[in-house]
């Protein structure tokens, strides 16, 4: 497998606004190189319409897609791979079947983290690390359990949750791979080009 991006982009059509792809565009513009289509309330058939239209958009750009939990539509798709939340499938299953899809992972522990791995997974999303507007009932796991969890495990680790801008510096120092959300890619006058 190929070296994995350092930025990770989640999409959330609600915050996307009224013109999603425009604002997939505009994220993948701005140089990232790896997306999550995190679209939970569609139905397969909407899933699918709309990973059609992404995967040709992040083809256009040369960026990975990967779909969250839905491998069949990933396939379907031809999309790179799949995420999976915590209580999903086992990411060996996955890998099982699909031996060329890249397998991500939402960790939220250390024991988590070390599961995903010895499962064959390609990468995990850590955190939250900071407090998110996403998710606000969410504890956030700190930069401490951050660098415990990347110094502990091998696969790349994706700093998620509360991360901006100004915040991913101090998530490289406690050991990211990368970063992993969904507002910091949206805001129009900030980005990995400013």
């Amino acid at each position: 497998m190929k070296e994995l991006p350092r930025l990770y982009a989640i999409t959330d059509r609600r915050k996307y606004g009224k013109d999603f792809l425009s604002t997939l565009r505009r994220i993948l513009e701005k140089g990232v190189k790896m997306v999550q289509l995190r679209e939970k309330d569609l139905n397969g058939r909407e899933l699918y319409d709309l990973a059609l239209k992404a995967r040709e958009l992040t083809e256009e750009f040369g960026a990975l897609l990967l779909i969250n939990e839905r491998f069949d539509i990933a396939k379907a798709v031809g999309a790179d791979g799949v995420h999976l939340p915590e209580r999903s499938f086992p990411p060996g299953v996955v890998k099982r079947l699909f031996p060329d899809m890249i397998v991500g992972f939402s960790a939220h522990s250390l024991e988590s983290a070390k599961y995903a791995e010895e499962e064959g997974a390609d990468f995990i999303t850590f955190g939250p690390v900071f407090k998110t507007r996403s998710h606000p009932e969410a504890k956030p796991v700190g930069t401490m359990k951050l660098k415990e969890v990347t110094s502990r495990v091998s696969i790349p680790v994706y700093a998620l949750g509360g991360v901006t801008w100004e915040r991913i510096k101090l998530c490289y120092k406690n050991g990211a791979y990368g970063v992993a959300g969904i507002t910091i890619f949206i805001d129009e006058n900030k980005g990995p080009d400013t």
